[in-house]
């Protein structure tokens, strides 16, 4: 399985050099505008509900479901400087007597956007800064009598802070606009359960890169579905259960594809992989190689 998910990890690099060449290759033509509204809304990432049918090693769901809204904080829709409150809230619910949901994970966060440098109006260089806060609401005890992680109502916290920078490019070729981010995730022990010191990882390195195809359009309707395709990745550093600092472990990684068909305004339908740590607030502890389907709402709007 390691060996599957390093040739994904080197296919989503190899991809990014491939199609940030051809960008510059094919930069020409009527070029729309990336505003720093477009490029919140890439980072931020979409709402979405997941089906009954999950193939890996992810415990038995009926859904999980992903509430991710944004609230806009700027000036005007040409402002350079925006940001953003999102009161994020994942769940999921188990395929269980009574069906329960156990533990959400509540993600609350402030992000700051600010587009730094723009050489035309689609290649451009923005800077962000996050913080965030991430919890499971609950006050149980961290760990059970017999040592193990109480996943059923131990409380969990942990705040972040994250600095990064995204680079976008626009593919006038194939109507494509790209987006590639990198940023250091730090998340302070003060401000977290102390249980989760050596056990967590309290330092990420993230990238992430999106290619997102424009539907054509007439006077009257479109004429293509839109197609958006993403891929992340974040590798833990620090002590983080006495592992090397190569282990493969440390590697958590996602591949989307969305795709929005015509016949539908508002949400569309996405194929994902996941492998690595669970990001379920307190079954962290949890490694996860999983695909799934489902429904999303792409906020993203050209």
């Amino acid at each position: 399985m390691y060996k599957y998910c390093f040739i994904l990890f080197l296919s989503l690099a190899s991809i990014s050099t491939r199609s940030n060449t051809i960008a510059q290759e094919q930069f020409d033509g009527a070029i729309p505008e990336i505003t720093v509204s477009t490029i919140s809304s890439v980072n931020e990432g979409n709402s979405y509900i997941t089906f009954p049918t999950d193939i890996g090693n992810l415990e038995p769901l009926w859904f999980e479901a992903n509430l991710n809204p944004s609230f806009h904080i700027r000036q005007n829709k040409d402002s350079r400087l925006m940001g953003v409150l999102t009161p994020q809230i994942i769940f999921r619910m188990y395929q269980e007597p009574s069906f329960p949901i156990r533990t959400p994970s509540f993600i609350p966060q402030v992000t700051v956007y600010y587009k730094l440098l723009s050489k035309t109006e689609a290649n451009s260089l923005s800077i962000t800064g996050k913080f965030a806060h991430h919890s499971n609401g609950q006050d149980g005890e961290f760990y059970l009598d017999n040592g193990d992680i109480n996943i059923h109502n131990g409380s969990f916290a942990t705040n972040f802070f994250e600095m990064g920078v995204i680079k976008t490019n626009y593919n006038n070729r194939l109507r494509a606009a790209q987006f590639f981010g990198t940023s250091l995730e730090i998340h302070t022990k003060g401000l977290s359960n102390n249980e989760l010191d050596g056990i967590y990882g309290f330092y990420r390195w993230n990238t992430s890169f999106s290619i997102f195809r424009l539907p054509e359009e007439s006077t009257e309707k479109k004429k293509r579905a839109s197609i958006s395709i993403k891929g992340k990745t974040s590798w833990i550093f620090g002590e983080l259960n006495d592992w090397s600092t190569f282990n493969i472990n440390r590697l958590n990684l996602s591949f989307t594809f969305y795709y929005h068909p015509k016949f539908l305004e508002e949400i569309g339908f996405f194929a994902q992989f996941y492998h690595g740590m669970d990001y379920y607030n307190i079954y962290f502890d949890h490694q996860v190689t999983v695909l799934r389907f489902g429904i999303m709402t792409e906020k993203l709007r050209f």
